[in-house]
């Protein structure tokens, strides 16, 4: 076997530390001694590689695949030789538990990235798999013992790695336990170590309670446990078309989702808003043996399997640069037919002044981060009186990209900044805007994330949210979604047999994910504009560009009448106004 240079160095300079350490050299097998050095070059080799994986570029999709397979081959032979091995290991390597358990974790670790690069949940069944195994065999119950502090921080970061993976799973249970699990590390920590990171610590702490509490309303079994519900698109999740329904083809194939909302609940890169949209862009998870191979690994004959989820880049507070930078890379790698979807959550940008002209550089956007952007110590955005701000993402910023398909969503206080769109290249492009102000008597959530994010998300919840409804048993809810799916059947006929509608909205239409989308929005919409207190202003209610023709659509007698009807069943018609119904 050739070993490159210095890996067989420091290999065998381990080896001899560990021999001399374990008694006399000659008197180890020979076979043995092999053992310890494949062992330690494949480890050494595993480290290596993913040592490398922070240095591969965050955008684009192809440069990284060959350098993930190489590293999962590494960690698949590391894993399978200290299984065969333990007894060798144990005796002349020493192997301690937690090493084995650091193995596991950053398989845990790649499975995780993996998901982020390919955007199949499958993968995040497989992270769960490898750090439930540490949990369950106790690899790491050994470290508190040893008088060694960085090695207790491996332990309390494999623990938010693990939440963050059972959050994505909706395993909201194991959760509960990983926290209650990982406050008593962190005091056990903080109290046998004088450190300075305990703060951050406990507000890793802090970050998890919130975005496990960001839920508005409870579903309860009978006996008052808490149900676990699913967002993402099942089987009977999106409506079906109806036969001969003339739509068009194009597939959703990359995603940008954007968070920068000041004081908004996040955990880990990943606000409240960012994850729920995220869930409404996938699939629910399938085992991953039987519909998948090797990540990575596909020979070069095979096709490569349809993508079952669309691709997403998730970008916490990016710079005005990065933004651009990512934006780019998924245009520029976006499929023939297919669309490319950016979803904005962030403060809003006003125009400073009055402007002689109304372009698209002059009714402001959203904000983008300026952290990094220091002058002399300075944040360049203080000259701003007297020019545009700088680290503003306006609509015009986007016309390079409207050369392509492109669905926008943008839930941010000047949303409808982006309603001044010119469609300069005829493609197909629809924008949907959240309100850019909510009703005083509603309670402000917007901490735990936006209204109309979770009408796109789980518009069951939102609407019993802004009936005044706090929890619900199952039966109902399952009575209640079942309706919902009526409604959304209903809205998608409303769409489809408009005649006025633009033909942008039906371009969209072919694909699950944005026609679920679509008849969610319009059942905001509707909701929003029969709620009395949204009434009072028009800021309250949701906007498109290009607009949708109100009286076939968000203001439909058919469509206003299921509203009432759902407000029957959970008893809250009295919020709603019912003088614009028709009697049918």
């Amino acid at each position: 076997m050739y070993y490159p240079c210095y890996l067989f160095v420091r290999t065998e300079f381990a080896l001899k530390e560990i021999m001399s350490s374990g008694g006399a050299e000659d008197d180890i097998p020979q076979g043995e001694r092999k053992t310890v050095t494949d062992f330690c070059y494949l480890l050494d080799k595993s480290k290596q590689l993913f040592n490398g994986l922070r240095d591969l570029p965050q955008y684009g999709q192809k440069q990284w695949q060959s350098y993930f397979g190489r590293t999962f081959d590494v960690y698949t032979k590391l894993w399978k030789f200290q299984q065969q091995h333990r007894q060798v290991l144990d005796n002349r390597y020493g192997l301690k538990r937690w090493q084995i358990g650091e193995i596991a974790s950053k398989i845990g670790q790649l499975y995780y990235h993996y998901y982020l690069r390919t955007s199949e949940t499958s993968y995040l069944n497989e992270a769960f798999s490898f750090y439930s195994a540490i949990r369950q065999r106790s690899y790491y119950s050994q470290v508190n013992k040893e008088d060694r502090p960085e090695l207790v921080v491996k332990k309390l970061r494999y623990y938010a790695r693990f939440i963050v993976v059972c959050l994505l799973l909706n395993k909201m249970d194991v959760v509960k336990d990983l926290v209650k699990e990982l406050s008593d590390e962190i005091e056990d920590y903080t109290h046998r170590f004088n450190t300075e990171d305990q703060v951050e610590w406990n507000l890793v702490l802090q970050e998890v309670a919130a975005f496990v509490e960001a839920d508005p309303v409870m579903v309860l079994n009978d006996d008052n446990t808490i149900v676990i519900t699913s967002n993402r698109l099942s089987e009977t999740g999106a409506p079906l078309l109806e036969q001969g329904m003339i739509v068009g083809q194009l597939t959703l194939a990359d995603a940008l989702i954007i968070g920068n909302c000041n004081n908004q609940v996040k955990f880990s890169e990943l606000t409240v808003d960012m994850f729920r949209m995220l869930q409404a862009l996938e699939r629910e998870p399938m085992n991953l043996a039987s519909q998948m191979n090797k990540p990575g690994m596909q020979e070069s004959t095979e096709k490569p399997a349809r993508r079952e989820n669309p691709h997403k880049y998730l970008l916490y507070k990016p710079t005005f640069s990065q933004l651009y930078t990512f934006l780019a890379a998924a245009f520029k790698e976006l499929p023939a037919n297919s669309v490319l979807l950016i979803y904005l959550s962030a403060t809003g940008v006003f125009p400073s002044g009055r402007s002689d002209s109304e372009g698209p550089y002059d009714f402001g956007g959203v904000l983008t981060n300026s952290n990094r952007d220091i002058i002399n110590g300075d944040a360049v955005h203080k000259r701003n009186q007297s020019y545009k701000e700088m680290h503003c993402l306006h609509p015009g910023d986007l016309y390079p990209f409207t050369r392509k398909p492109l669905f926008i969503i943008v839930d941010s206080s000047n949303s409808v900044a982006y309603k001044n769109f010119t469609n300069l290249f005829g493609q197909p492009l629809v924008c949907l805007l959240s309100p850019t102000a909510y009703p005083k008597a509603l309670q402000d959530q917007s901490q735990r994330g936006s209204l109309f994010t979770l009408f796109l998300n789980n518009p069951l919840m939102a609407f019993l949210f802004v009936s005044g409804l706090s929890s619900m048993r199952r039966g109902l809810w399952e009575k209640c979604q079942d309706y919902l799916r009526k409604i959304n059947r209903d809205i998608a006929q409303l769409l489809t047999h408009s005649r006025s509608i633009d033909q942008a909205f039906l371009q969209f239409f072919g694909d699950e994910f944005l026609r679920l989308l679509l008849t969610r929005f319009v059942f905001c919409s509707a909701t929003m504009r029969m709620h009395k207190i949204f009434r009072q202003e028009t800021r309250n209610y949701p906007e498109t560009y290009p607009q949708l023709p109100r009286d076939e659509t968000v203001e439909n007698p058919h469509l206003q009448k299921h509203i009432l009807e759902l407000a029957s069943i959970l008893d809250v018609r009295n919020v709603f106004v019912e003088n614009t119904i028709d009697d049918y």
